[in-house]
């Protein structure tokens, strides 16, 4: 990390991004953090409101598939971390053309400015989805096949083997992470669990797909975060490392976690048609980064939703202007014709 002066990251506005920006900037003092976004939907800048004074932190408004933006913003730069991208697979079984053109594109690009400036180390931010979904009670280490399922995990399969293949072709300094469910403030609520916390805020009933038995592993973003941090400062380049928070739940549990937090009864439940191709299970193997980085998470799953919660409670001005305008006819069209203001 010594060699690394002048960060450009990718996607700093959203949700993971903006914690990653906010704690490179407490943990890097000597660092530029160049954060570089489109700010599509999900991208908020209020997101970074504490951070627009600090000298350190700088935004330039841009699109990853511009190759003379990248390029011209990269300029300067001696590192890279990636987190730009669609990223709701609801949106990409809607429409795909964003996530390839983005998520796949947007990468190759960033890739050659990349090689053309000399960077240094480049962190591309990937997902346990490119595994696909698992029997119980197998988990993937990170030489388990990569065998995605729905068009936003493809693209970002294909985003994370364009970036291998970067590194064995050309030497290219890259390193990969793919991470399990994320949670905690600032998440764009269409997904889980801030869409269901708000709604149960709110008073209205949340959608739950199917039977409610999907199983994911979740972690507090925080957790995620300083796993990316010991990646980008320790990580054996051309690697790819799994990060996990061991804390495996179907889709019910968290609901029912949720309700309970919430002091609500099950007829806040509204199941609704399954999603097609919805994976079943995810489950990664994560000694890796715990065996030859030392880390692992330190929030207990409880006490990270008990924050979580509260953050969305404090915060209502925050998430009620998103739930609003284009996101209201999304909700709408995404569970049916439910209404994102019925009991």
């Amino acid at each position: 990390m010594s060699e690394c002066k002048d960060i450009l990251v990718t996607g700093g506005c959203g949700f993971i991004g903006s914690h990653f920006v906010r704690q490179a900037l407490s943990r890097w003092p000597g660092a530029r953090i160049v954060n570089f976004d489109l700010l599509t939907y999900a991208g908020n800048p209020t997101n970074l409101a504490d951070c627009q004074d600090n000298p350190q932190y700088h935004f330039v408004h841009g699109d990853i598939r511009d190759p003379e933006a990248v390029l011209a913003v990269m300029k300067g730069c001696d590192s890279v971390v990636h987190f730009a991208a669609e990223s709701h697979v609801d949106r990409s079984i809607l429409a795909s053309d964003d996530f390839m053109t983005t998520n796949v594109m947007g990468t190759h690009v960033l890739l050659e400015a990349a090689r053309k400036v000399g960077i240094k180390r480049f962190l591309f931010i990937g997902t346990d989805e490119v595994y696909g979904s698992l029997p119980t009670p197998d988990v993937a280490d990170e030489n388990h096949c990569i065998q995605p399922n729905s068009p936003y995990s493809v693209s970002k399969a294909s985003a994370d083997l364009l970036v291998r293949s970067y590194h064995v072709t050309h030497g290219f300094p890259a390193l990969i992470t793919r991470t399990c469910n994320n949670f905690g403030p600032y998440q764009f609520p269409e997904k889980l669990l801030p869409l269901f916390v708000t709604n149960l805020l709110d008073g209205r009933k949340v959608p739950l797909y199917g039977d409610g038995l999907n199983v994911r592993d979740w972690i507090f973003v925080e957790d995620n975060v300083e796993a990316l941090c010991c990646v980008f400062e320790e990580g054996c380049i051309g690697e790819a490392y799994n990060i996990a928070g061991d804390t495996p739940c179907t889709n019910r549990q968290i609901t029912d976690t949720l309700l309970a937090k919430l002091s609500k009864d099950e007829s806040h439940i509204e199941y609704v048609k399954d999603r097609p191709g919805h994976d079943r299970r995810y489950a990664v193997d994560d000694a890796k980064i715990r065996r030859e980085l030392g880390w692992k998470p330190t929030r207990s799953f409880d006490e990270a939703m008990d924050a979580t919660v509260q953050w969305y409670r404090d915060n209502r001005p925050w998430w009620e202007a998103i739930k609003s305008g284009a996101y209201r006819e999304y909700y709408e069209t995404q569970y049916g014709g439910i209404s994102i203001s019925s009991k």
